[in-house]
């Protein structure tokens, strides 16, 4: 479980410095429901990234995805193909960032985030875990490493667990600043989405750029193993 927890490490602390869901959560505690919207947005991501991985899990298992002790060549093109999209996406991604960071614009659907219900809230945090092009693939590539090694049901469970904490740990800092910062909690998450907002593409390209790289590295080491 060690080795594994090793190998998904990477994949969960992308996820959790993705900006876009930080913004997103920061939007939402501005909002005169924020206390509640807030958690519900948290919810959604952590049941978007837990349905997901468990899904990948699920497929993995049944379909063989180690054999003496060695993981089975389908993961190993899985992780090829994820690595070589992440490489792609993180270069493209690096190539369109703008030149000054000042320039840089935020989504529209964001302007909309004062405006949404509950409900939609909650969609929103379950879509931008398990249905974003910057997350899902990093969550897949999780699934994979675990399902890949030959441990236990149930250290399976804990390890995608172990996955979901840590990917959430970049929205559960903007709720407890939000809780427990006081007066100052305002000024401080408006710093963090400004920061976020100017340095969200090139962040996120040079993530992907690394462990799309490591993804390729992978599956090559898997498929001539």
């Amino acid at each position: 479980m060690g080795h594994v927890l090793g190998d998904v490490l990477g994949f969960a602390a992308a996820v959790a410095v993705s900006p876009l869901p930080i913004i997103a959560v920061i939007l939402i505690l501005a909002t005169p429901r924020g206390r509640l919207n807030g958690a519900l947005f948290t919810i959604g991501w952590i049941l978007g990234l837990s349905v997901l991985g468990a899904v990948m899990l699920a497929i993995a298992s049944p379909a063989g995805a180690s054999a003496h002790n060695h993981p089975a060549t389908w993961v190993g093109a899985l992780k090829l193909a994820l690595g070589l999209f992440l490489v792609l996406f993180g270069a493209r991604q690096w190539h369109r960032r703008p030149r000054d960071p000042s320039q840089a614009q935020l989504p529209k659907w964001m302007s909309a985030i004062d405006r949404l219900t509950p409900a939609k809230v909650f969609a929103l945090g379950l879509a931008l875990a398990a249905l974003n092009a910057k997350n899902a693939p990093l969550t897949i590539a999780a699934g994979a490493a675990i399902g890949s090694a030959e441990i236990p049901v149930g250290q399976q469970i804990a390890s995608l667990a172990i996955f979901v904490l840590i990917s959430t740990l970049g929205l559960l800092a903007p709720l407890a600043v939000f809780l427990l910062g006081g007066e100052r909690a305002k000024t401080t998450l408006a710093d963090w989405k400004n920061w976020a907002a100017q340095h969200n593409v090139a962040v996120m390209a040079a993530l992907f750029f690394v462990l799309g790289l490591k993804l390729l590295g992978d599956g090559i080491s898997i498929l001539v193993s």
